[in-house]
This record gives C-alpha cells, structure tokens and sequence, in this order.
C-alpha cells in the first residue's frame, strides 16, 4: 500500500505557532494516492490555509491479497470501500475502515511527531473523500463524530445498502447480515448518530454524473436525515453540467478546502 502526505509550506517556513491541523482525503474506486495527488489541486489550498492533507490507498495491496474472483474494477484490489471485512477470505486484509480511521493516523503521528507535535494528525483533523472515498468520509465521520472537525464528499454513494456498487462490496465483505451493513451505511447512521453539535456536511454531486441516478442518489441521505439531528444540516450542492471526474472535483476543491480551513481553526 501506498500513501502521499503534502506538507504546507508553513511546516517547512515554521510560521504557525499551534500544530499543524490534518484532512484526510479518500479516493474512490480503482484509484491509487496518485490521482487525487495529481488531479485534485489541493496543494494549493494546503499552502493557503495551512493544513496538511494525506492520501491514502483504497485498498490493501501485494502478492497473497485477494481480489474479485471475477478480476472485476468495482470489487477487491482497488476497491476496499473503508470498511472492516468480515467474511472471508478478505478479512484478513480488508479492513479499511479500521486502517484509515485509526492505524494510518496513529503511525503518521509516530513517524512525525518524533520529538515534538508539529502535525496534528489524530485531534484537529478532518475528513473529504470522492465516490466510494466519498462515502468513505461519511460513514467514518459519523461513526467517529467526536474525531473529526469536519467533513464533505464530492460524488459519494450515499446509501450503498441499495445500489449495486455498494451491494456488491457490502455481501462480498460482510457477507448477507444486513445489521452489518446498517454499521456503515451513512443514510442508516443519520438516524442512529445525534449531531448535538449541529455539525454541517458539505457534499457536491455534478448533474451530469452518469452514476448520479444508479450509484449515487445523494438526495437520499437528505430524506434519511427528516426528522433527525442532521436535517438541515447536510449541504447538498447540485453542480450543473459537471459529471464524475478530476475536472468536476477540482473545480469545487477551493470552497471544499475554505470550508474545512474554518472547521480547523485556520480562518
């Protein structure tokens, strides 16, 4: 597995005087760090406001790590979908969810912050992701809502318990226990997690997406969220004519990026 971590120029100029605060950004299906890494232009608005951002991978890797039996791209090597495997064989490899959330930060923060704390890594921290990735920060952040300041999503699958991309991730990881899938499923999580600090998600979904209607259907989570201690607090954004790609995502990476900068403390 592989990770790309972009340190701002205030880590090398040493010109902020609190921790350098983190985003967590996860990638959606088939990608590595590279593509968010060359295509998302975050490193601009890292330098800008000041906060580190770190790309993991999107699944494990490496000779003896399962895959789709299949050879297929939405399952498997490519495609952990940030959760913690339960069936086999991919249990013993596939937990994601486990790796992003806890492992990675914790290691970052060793590899770092050897004599003092210069980046935060594990309290002033926040979460993005795109597509799975983007269904990723959601259920971690809601799952861990004490942990993060702050999350958005660009294009993610908001309720995978009912779209075939995350059917098909969900039986093959967790086998068919639904209760299992309910733990992840951000549309089943806005039910059950109290938003008591009135914490707002900001999500952009393009109208020319060609999973919008199959894969996506982002204004699900809304009509999960009636009635709870999230509705009105999901910022759902429509951008016309722009469809699922780096193009789309980069274009809204600036108000994503202002957005978690004020969640961080940094304006």
């Amino acid at each position: 597995m592989d990770v790309n971590i972009y340190l701002p120029r205030q880590y090398y100029e040493k010109t902020q005087s609190k921790a350098i605060p983190t985003i967590f950004y996860l990638s959606g299906l088939t990608c590595t760090p590279n593509n968010a890494s060359e295509k998302g232009f975050w490193q601009f608005q890292a330098d800008k406001y000041g906060f580190c951002i770190v790309f993991p991978d999107t699944s494990p890797r490496g000779e003896g790590v399962p895959t789709d039996p299949e050879n297929s791209w939405d399952f498997g090597i490519g495609a952990g979908f940030y959760v913690n495997a339960t069936k086999q064989p991919f249990n013993k490899n596939y937990n994601m969810y486990q790796y992003v959330h806890f492992e990675l930060p914790n290691e970052l923060n060793t590899y770092f912050n050897k004599e003092t704390v210069e980046i935060d890594f594990l309290d002033n921290v926040s979460i993005a992701g795109h597509s799975m990735g983007g269904f990723g920060a959601l259920s971690g952040y809601m799952k861990n809502l004490s942990k993060y300041k702050s999350c958005s999503a660009f294009s993610p699958i908001v309720n995978p318990m009912n779209v075939p991309w995350g059917q098909k991730a969900f039986n093959g990881y967790l086998g068919d226990n639904k209760s299992e899938w309910k733990e992840y499923d951000p549309c089943e999580l806005v039910k059950t997690v109290k938003n008591t600090e009135n914490k707002t998600i900001l999500i952009h979904v393009g109208t020319s997406d060609p999973f919008l209607e199959k894969q996506l259907k982002p204004t699900s989570l809304l009509e999960a969220s009636k009635g709870t201690t999230w509705e009105d607090h999901i910022n759902l954004k429509f951008a016309e004519g722009f469809d699922h790609s780096y193009f789309f995502i980069s274009t809204f990476v600036p108000e994503h990026a202002e957005f978690h900068a004020k969640h961080l403390g940094l304006i």
